[in-house]
């Protein structure tokens, strides 16, 4: 299997069946308060640069990069459930790395869900490390948040 990583338009047809899945998933597990997912438009934003990961058939990940001016935000990490542990996760997150130094950013940001423990390895295994509350967040009960300088 290929697996290829490239710049997307969030309101594709294949990111919207991607953005939808994820969006459906953190509101089965986390109250909507607690979920910072963004819209397809929201995601289309000059600030935003939006990613997929594509195997040989379809798009099987997607991923985001939010320009903060002090910091990038990685926003709408998902990798479709059948093609989890195909290395999509770690390649959209190395896009996002590569993306974020390429616009000068000096650090990346994350929240993610305090029981995605996957995506807590995954973001490890990066060079991330947990850290406070950042931008507008605060802490809850469903956040945890890591970082990690570029």
């Amino acid at each position: 299997m290929s697996l290829r990583v490239a710049p997307a338009d969030p309101r594709s047809p294949a990111a919207l069946r991607l953005l939808r899945a994820s969006h459906a998933y953190l509101l089965s597990k986390y109250p909507a308060e607690h979920s910072f997912a963004l819209s397809p438009d929201a995601l289309a934003e000059p600030h935003i640069s939006f990613f997929l990961a594509h195997d040989d058939v379809q798009a099987i990940g997607c991923g985001a990069l939010a320009n903060k001016g002090t910091y990038g935000e990685l926003k709408s990490m998902f990798v479709d459930p059948k093609a989890r542990g195909s290395g999509a996760g770690a390649a959209i997150v190395t896009a996002i790395l590569a993306a974020a130094r390429e616009q000068g950013l000096p650090a990346l940001k994350i929240e993610t869900g305090d029981d995605l423990y996957p995506a807590h390895r995954l973001y490890a295994r990066h060079g991330f490390t947990p850290c406070g509350p950042f931008g507008d967040y605060v802490e809850g009960p469903h956040s945890i948040f890591m970082e990690r300088a570029l």
